[in-house]
């Protein structure tokens, strides 16, 4: 086995930390938080010594890693090949795992996705290549399973170029989905800037009993937070509930807290992780941690206390969490399984199940996998025949490798499951359903993270929930969601009563874990040898144009783009699905800006009204007809804008057909920065009643944008069609950096006259 990876960079940090730690306690005058120590030990020269207000104070860190999608790595690195560096400042890696259709199975499904997208693989290899960056080939594994495996350690900090990134914090690490921008930021040694987050503290007691899972940990906090309860801080996890925990377990529960808005989520270093760290192949790292114990996690002053330390404190007992199923439509919308057949019932829900999915970067560890198995071990033992379609997505060719060594893989096909590629697929909308009958409203329930209205298979009238996969294992044998495995029982095939006994498995697979070939790709050392592979006729990939600055004269009379009402995530920004191939070529992908919208002034998606044609236009359409004319225009939305994926191209899209500011209630915290990142204002009402202002015909005029400071509201001039005007105040949370990003054009912009002095 190979040596770890970054091993003398995690080890020189390893050298430093309890002086450091020392230091800043000192400086700080109090105990700290893990998350205090994580950030503060990583703080950028730039961001100078002191107790920042959580919250409030922005603050520059230096972060140990860069992870990126083949998704968001295209944009990304698009941006960074303009910079001039001949490698990234830090350890970079890219990973396919996006761009895998989900139809016929792994094998099947590998060899096409690799044909339909060898033009954005190799080009993502051979940029990887000339820039030090490693390379995670097709069917190596999903993105954060990778990096939990192999890269994740505790006490550090890393971003990724994905919402899910905080998965890492399940071996003790502030890790932090952003947008491309922010890793072109620190791929080209740049501070990374946040706002010192918030701390809520999750205090965890006793065990997990019978069908609980950690899911339902996270399932059940997305109830309490909601979507937006964890927005601008991260979530700290502490006490023997959270020890008890498995490594794996903790990674579930910490991916998943992208879906309440968290910045991250962590947990101190235990003797789960140190197990972790050994099984995959990081028995040196494993042996500093244990030494660095005290280091690694909080202090016990701050577990102690909790009230006095965190911002907001939650309590779960462990041996009283139900199993949960969240959703449809949201991931907050929790529902306990003893609640869930009322719920499915009284909310019309379609009760049939048609399809349970496991796996996917959420839950494929082999502790995930090897409860469901024993599930389809029971189902073929007790003669039971499995309702609905089931499909098995493994987090990686490790996890694939072993449970097929196991027997696991086997078990889940005797039960008539299908194993799907070691990659997102269903979880991302990569998933080419098999239906008969669309227009028919259905229920899926998966192991996975999001179910956004057409998050999974484009299907409005799917119903999808999320569960543990030992709940959607029970809930596919019986093909019905009102089942409760708890409690309920089956008649199987021999017109026998039957019920399901718990799940069991092992934390770590028994027999240690195993592959042929994982994956990897090293960079050449000399990457001034490799050339770039992108045609200059490609649909697929286009050199980037550097985005024109928006100055005052471009903020007078703009029209409105769309009045957004109701929920507008990242997907009805720019949907994922088919629109994935062009994510490397922004012309392309502006296609589907806002096409998933719904437009207030009828209720319709992709039709508005165009002043200049006087005509409905599809949403792209419109933008680029008033772009073309020389008119800017402006995005109005409600609550939580943007909430979803870290997805770059959400504020791309808008910049390139000629979006100059989005106006809304309030923002989703990584669609804010990365509006910001492209030069872009992103404001808030000040008054949030004073959406209902807004008219289809009005012209918008931001008339301060000249004084724009840090802290200091701005003023929109609304002039009506029936000849009144009337004035309203716009709040906004840029700092002096970054309105120096809107006046060079972009984030990136400023990067490169930043390099080029």
């Amino acid at each position: 086995m190979q040596k770890p990876f970054d091993l003398g960079m995690i080890q020189n940090y390893y050298e430093v930390l309890a002086n450091k730690l020392s230091d800043i306690k000192k400086r700080l005058n109090r105990p700290l938080t893990l998350t205090e120590k994580i950030l503060y030990s990583h703080l950028h020269p730039d961001s100078g010594q002191k107790d920042f207000q959580r919250g409030k104070d922005y603050v520059f860190f230096s972060p140990d890693r860069v992870a990126m999608q083949d998704a968001t790595a295209q944009m990304a690195l698009l941006q960074f090949m303009t910079c001039g560096r001949s490698k990234t400042a830090v350890p970079s890696t890219v990973h396919c795992d996006h761009l895998i259709l989900a139809e016929n199975g792994a094998e099947k499904d590998l060899l096409s996705s690799r044909k339909e997208n060898a033009e954005v693989f190799d080009f993502l290899k051979s940029i990887s290549n000339k820039y030090g960056i490693g390379f995670w080939k097709p069917g190596a594994g999903i993105i954060h399973q990778i990096v939990l495996e192999n890269y994740a350690f505790p006490g550090g900090m890393m971003i990724g170029t994905d919402s899910h990134t905080p998965n890492a914090g399940g071996l003790g690490m502030v890790a932090i989905g952003v947008g491309g921008a922010d890793a072109v930021d620190v791929m080209v040694g740049m501070p990374w800037e946040l706002k010192m987050p918030k701390i809520i503290g999750v205090k965890l007691t006793n065990k997990l009993q019978g069908w609980s899972s950690p899911k339902d940990v996270i399932l059940k906090v997305a109830g309490i937070l909601t979507v937006k309860g964890g927005t601008g801080a991260i979530v700290e996890y502490f006490g023997d509930g959270a020890r008890s925990l498995s490594c794996t377990g903790k990674g579930t529960i910490c991916n998943m807290g992208a879906e309440i808005g968290a910045t991250t989520s962590v947990f101190g270093y235990d003797a789960a992780m140190s197990r972790y760290l050994n099984a995959t192949g990081r028995e040196e790292i494993a042996d500093q941690c244990d030494l660095l114990y005290e280091h690694l996690t909080g202090d016990s002053e701050c577990y102690a206390n909790p009230e006095k330390y965190f911002d907001q404190v939650i309590e779960i007992d462990l041996a009283e969490l139900e199993p949960h199923v969240n959703g449809p439509y949201t991931p907050d919308l929790a529902w306990p399984i003893s609640k869930l057949a009322e719920a499915v019932k009284n909310n019309n829900y379609p009760e049939t199940l048609e399809v349970g999915l496991i796996g996917s970067c959420t839950n494929s560890s082999y502790e995930d996998l090897s409860r469901a198995a024993s599930l389809a071990r029971q189902a073929v033992a007790k003669n039971l025949v499995v309702k609905s379609e089931f499909t098995v997505t493994p987090g990686s060719e490790q996890i694939r490798y072993t449970i097929e060594r196991d027997g696991l893989l086997s078990d889940f096909e005797k039960m008539g499951g299908v194993v799907l590629a070691n990659a997102c697929g269903p979880c991302i909308g990569q998933w080419k359903r098999h239906m008969t009958d669309p227009s028919k409203k259905n229920s899926i329930i998966t192991s996975f993270n999001r179910n956004f209205s057409k998050r999974n298979d484009g299907n409005i009238n799917t119903h999808a929930f999320v569960a543990s996969p030992e709940i959607v294992t029970a809930l596919a044998i019986a093909g019905k969601m009102s089942f409760n495995p708890l409690t309920d029982t089956l008649i199987n095939e021999k017109g026998e009563t039957v019920k399901l006994d718990p799940p069991t498995g092992y934390e770590l697979p028994p027999k240690g874990f195993d592959v042929k070939d994982a994956g990897y790709e090293a960079p050449v050392s000399d990457g001034t040898i490799v050339n770039i592979q992108i045609a200059p006729d490609s649909k697929r990939l286009q050199v980037l144009e550097p985005f024109k600055t928006i100055t005052a004269n471009h903020l007078v009379n703009n029209r409105i783009l769309i009045k957004a009402k109701g929920k507008c995530t990242t997907d009805h920004i720019s949907m994922a699905g088919p629109w994935l191939e062009f994510r490397g070529h922004l012309e392309n992908i502006s296609r589907n800006c806002l096409i998933g919208a719904i437009n207030y002034f009828n209720g319709e998606s992709n039709k508005v009204l165009n002043l200049l044609k006087n005509e409905y236009m599809q949403v792209p359409d419109s933008g680029l007809t008033y772009r073309n004319a020389g008119v800017g225009t402006m995005v109005i939305g409600e609550e939580n804008y943007g909430e979803g994926s870290s997805r770059e191209h959400a504020a791309m899209e808008p910049r390139f057909i000629g979006v100059n500011a989005v106006i809304v209630k309030s923002f989703a915290r990584i669609h804010e920065t990365n509006l910001k990142k492209q030069g872009m204002l992103a404001l808030t009402f000040s008054n949030p009643a004073d959406y209902d202002l807004i008219r289809q015909d009005d012209y918008l005029s931001i008339v301060d944008f000249d004084q724009m400071t840090p802290g200091k509201s701005l003023t929109l001039k609304i002039d009506h069609a029936d000849s009144t005007s009337e004035t309203i105040s716009l709040n906004h949370t840029y700092n002096q950096q970054q309105i120096e990003w809107v006046k060079a054009g972009s984030a990136l912009n400023k990067i490169r006259s930043s390099l080029n002095k």
